[in-house]
């Protein structure tokens, strides 16, 4: 019974703690100009970070997608490059062509199709 009195403080406390820095964001954010020099460093930040998580992915990539080889890795990052790009800079079909690539390159490879 106590270790629950305990949870319940802690729990407002953690949102308590949310709501307040989201609501300090909303205030800020109407601050911030989206053509600014820092948007546009964090901006440029966040899209070398996650050129960094895809690089890391597909190089040296950590459980079973280090089963898949790296051809097929590279080629399925290439496919996904190549549809982002060519829908005008529109992630999700991106993400999608990379995901359908590798899973059909996989069970190529799994049934034969690339004859090796």
């Amino acid at each position: 019974m106590t270790a629950e009195f305990g949870a319940w403080p802690l729990l407002l406390l953690a949102i308590a703690a949310t709501y307040l820095w989201r609501g300090l964001g909303v205030l800020v954010s109407t601050r911030i100009d989206p053509r600014g020099a820092v948007f546009r460093w964090v901006t440029c930040v966040s899209y070398a970070m996650l050129a960094g998580l895809i690089s890391r992915m597909t190089i040296m990539p950590l459980g079973i997608l280090a089963e898949v080889p790296l051809a097929d890795r590279l080629a399925a990052m290439v496919i996904a490059f190549l549809v982002f790009f060519g829908w005008r800079r529109k992630v999700l079909p991106g993400v999608a062509a990379g995901v359908v690539a590798l899973v059909l390159l996989t069970l190529a490879r799994r049934g034969g199709w690339l004859g090796f």
